[in-house]
């Protein structure tokens, strides 16, 4: 019998046992997949960029299926039949082995960009002879063999090409990697840096935790990232492009830009020539302004890492203060403000910055949270909140868009508290507690009346003109800025004003259009808005719901498609803007407002609401049956008639649709 000391005991690494992540964000694409491999089906080619999770989306539609896989490897694109060697026997011919495989049923072919010719022309004449339905999956950016391209270019497979999957979509990928929820700021510098590329993502996220450079903020929960980037062999091997530079002139300006970030250079500062090399190969962008970035954001931080010490005191000697560029960029975004156009814009230099770990600026924090919350992103404005609080704990713009995210995401209590003491927001902490009379009351209490500056007695805004910001208070957008005052709140205009055009807005949202009318520029998004709700009209409200889409109010159009649900007389109708509404809640970061209360379940029948409530739960149907005393049968045409009401697409999407107010 042996001794304790003859025990030989293994220690499992994380790289070779890792859990696989959940499946999310591709129910569309599954479905179109599961599909083209029904009987009488010829199969599906999968394109996309590496690491879009093409094999994940593959694996899942075949999942309990007879099915036959091979793949295709960078080493043997000189043996014949490699990629079906565990299929065929030695030395077959290209006949014979379309004889052998002819009886397959299902085939799944991985990195067929890969495959040897004798496979890939195997491969064309499989789906040629039709009998096998076939998955082929083929990474952009190789050129596969012309047999392969022949699939979709000569129609015999239809293509579904795969975009990286969105960051919405990545952001509980991470939470379930990461042990936990992610600050939306270290989820947005993550998916940054890696792309989209999910494996690449898996790989930092895992060096971060191994290297103890995730943070948990003990206020939130989340775990922050901020400093360096841990530099792994994937991220390496990512930025060869860079990093095998030998040319001593390249590699240096390949480092000056590294160095230099968040700032580009000027082009007519280097060597131009050595530019031009650098552009034909993809590792430069170039500006319009003929300024020059790093192409890939990746880049920069591999190459300041692998730098030398002494290399890396020269070169950041050189960088210039971010100062001026964060200013500007807040007054880009204010201009954005005013102008009712939230749409998502480049913002290099203040990302920069809050991944590094320096001080933001209250001035600059709170301009991104206001944008960030007007988007719908509350988590991500309560974040650019914090971080301006962070530099300066007692400034009372950062601490009021943290309450106002904080209100507008249904929380109570302490931290919308503040809210009540400024007149511009004080509807909004009995709005979060469900009370709207006194929400309501407390606008007509607080709000300008009639005659708001800009509006005749009809609610016309006399100056014409479509932006919001005109004729309520707010500076023109054609009026020159000064950076300073536009991103400092004791200097600029105040937001949080009765009379700014998003404060008379929230009669909107909270319910009273009719007293919006009056205070809204006539030809604004949000009068239009305004008059759609107060008239009743659901296709007026569709439209401007898509209008307020389309300028990036993600939050603004799921209330609008909500409050059409509720309007509209047909039923076709006002289930199409419910599936629309919820899809924008899910980009909004957990928003809970008066106007998305009921959103889900509102038309569902008391019956078919308690056994939703009870799937949401997780109770089989036959669970739910025994506790209902109903028979599965029944219990399974109330769960149909619910899917078919919410848009649903089967009981894996009841837990989230349930979380909505009801």
């Amino acid at each position: 019998m042996p001794t304790p000391h003859d025990v030989t005991t293994f220690e499992p690494q994380d790289t070779t046992l890792r859990l696989p992540w959940p499946f999310t964000g591709r129910d569309e694409e599954l479905a179109l997949v599961r599909r083209s491999l029904a009987v009488g089906r010829p199969g599906m080619v999968i394109t996309g960029p590496a690491g879009c999770g093409r094999t994940r989306l593959a694996m899942e539609a075949i999942r309990g299926t007879d099915c036959a896989r091979v793949a295709g490897t960078p080493g043997t694109r000189d043996l014949p039949f490699a990629a079906f060697a565990h299929l065929l026997p030695e030395g077959v011919t290209l006949h014979r082995a379309v004889q052998l495989l002819s009886g397959l049923r299902q085939l799944l072919v991985d990195d067929a960009q890969l495959l040897d010719d004798a496979s890939a022309a195997l491969l064309h004449q499989l789906a040629v002879q039709g009998r096998t339905r076939l998955l082929v999956l083929v990474t952009d950016g190789a050129r596969p063999p012309g047999a392969v391209a022949r699939l979709w270019t000569g129609e015999l497979l239809p293509r579904l090409a795969l975009e990286p999957l969105p960051r919405e979509d990545t952001a509980p990928l991470l939470d379930a990697g990461a042990g936990g929820p992610l600050e939306p700021l270290t989820v947005d510098r993550l998916h940054r840096l890696c792309g989209g590329d999910l494996r690449l993502l898996r790989d930092l996220l895992d060096a971060l935790r191994e290297q103890g450079l995730l943070t948990r903020d003990a206020d939130t929960d989340e775990r922050t990232w901020r400093g360096r980037v841990p530099v792994t062999p994937a991220l390496r091997e990512r930025a060869a492009a860079v990093l095998a530079r030998t040319c001593p002139d390249e590699r240096e300006i390949l480092d000056r830009l590294a160095f230099a970030e968040p700032l580009p250079l000027a082009a007519d500062t280097l060597d131009l020539r050595i530019l031009e090399r650098l552009e034909a190969d993809g590792l430069l962008d170039v500006g319009d302004d003929a300024t020059l970035r790093l192409a890939h954001p990746l880049h920069g931080p591999v190459l300041r890492a692998e730098a030398g010490r002494l290399r890396a005191r020269r070169l950041t000697g050189r960088r210039r203060s971010t100062t001026s560029a964060l200013d500007a960029e807040a007054a880009e975004l204010t201009r954005r403000i005013e102008r009712a156009d939230v749409r998502t814009t480049p913002t290099p230099v203040g990302e920069w910055v809050v991944a590094e770990g320096e001080p933001v600026p209250a001035r600059y924090a709170v301009v991104r949270a206001r944008f960030s919350r007007l988007r719908g992103e509350l988590r991500e404005a309560a974040a650019w909140a914090r971080e301006g609080l962070a530099a300066a704990p007692q400034d009372r713009a950062c601490c009021t868009e943290l309450a106002l995210a904080a209100a507008q995401s249904g929380e109570t209590g302490a931290p919308i508290d503040l809210l009540a003491e400024h007149p511009g927001t004080a509807a909004w902490p009995p709005a979060a507690r469900g009370d709207l009379d006194t929400a309501l009351k407390t606008l007509e209490e607080t709000g300008p009346g009639t005659d708001a500056p800009g509006t005749d007695e009809s609610g016309t805004d006399e100056s014409g003109t479509d932006e919001p910001g005109i004729g309520a208070g707010a500076a023109d957008p054609g009026e020159a800025h000064d950076p300073h005052n536009a991103i400092d709140p004791h200097n600029a205009r105040d937001p949080y004003n009765a009379r700014d055009p998003y404060v008379a807005y929230d009669a909107v949202r909270l319910g009273d259009p009719r007293r919006a009318v009056r205070l809204l520029p006539s030809d604004g998004c949000l009068a239009r808005h305004a008059r759609a709700l107060a008239g009743g009209d659901g296709p007026a409200l569709d439209v401007v719901a898509a209008e307020l889409e389309e300028r990036g109010f993600l939050l603004f159009a799921a209330e609008a498609y909500a409050q059409a649900v509720r309007v509209h007389r047909d039923a076709g109708a006002a289930r199409t803007a419910r599936t629309r509404a919820v899809a924008l809640v899910r980009r909004c970061q957990g928003a809970r407002t008066p106007a998305l209360s009921g959103l889900v379940l509102g038309e569902l029948t008391a019956r078919q609401r308690q056994i939703v409530t009870l799937a949401a739960a997780g109770l089989s149907n036959r669970q739910i049956a025994e506790r209902l005393t109903l028979s599965v049968r029944t219990v399974g045409n109330h769960l149909y008639g619910a899917y078919t009401r919410l848009g649903a697409g089967d009981r894996g999407a009841l837990p989230w649709l349930m979380e909505q107010p009801a």
